[in-house]
């Protein structure tokens, strides 16, 4: 637990969260500040910045949960899809430093923008450079 995380002050119940599902080792609850309606945030309870920090035990449960809570979350909303988001580093967009999965419910024509394509165009030789230098940093 990190007392100064709003996300650890929720798991401890020392602030109030609307708590859909939770076991030993997650939280999920709606967002206080939904993108749509039914926006979920699965939270590990222990405390992890980001996926960086997280216990390989921690990010093996995520999916399955997940799935499971977009199930649950397309059948009350009536939501055509579901995003399913996840941000580590300021960089990116993190807020909140604790690890959390959004899962966001989508309807056809809502207005909401989460995925914008770059629209930069590739080279097929910048592709094979960048698996170059990914397949070297997984051989060290």
């Amino acid at each position: 637990m990190n007392k100064d995380c709003i996300f650890c002050k929720i798991i401890s119940g020392d602030v109030p969260s609307f708590t859909i599902y939770e076991d030993e080792v997650y939280k999920v609850i709606l967002d206080r500040f939904p993108a749509t309606e039914g926006h979920a945030l699965i939270l590990p309870k222990p405390h992890c910045q980001d996926i960086f920090d997280m216990s390989e035990e921690i990010a093996t449960g995520i999916y399955p949960l997940a799935k499971k809570i977009a199930v649950l979350l397309k059948k009350a909303t009536g939501a055509d899809g579901i995003n399913i988001v996840q941000n580590n580093g300021e960089a990116s967009g993190q807020a909140v430093f604790h690890f959390h999965l959004h899962l966001i419910p989508r309807k056809y024509g809502d207005g909401v923008k989460l995925n914008q394509t770059s629209r930069q165009d590739t080279t097929l030789e910048e592709l094979a450079e960048m698996l170059e230098k990914i397949k070297r940093c997984k051989d060290q």
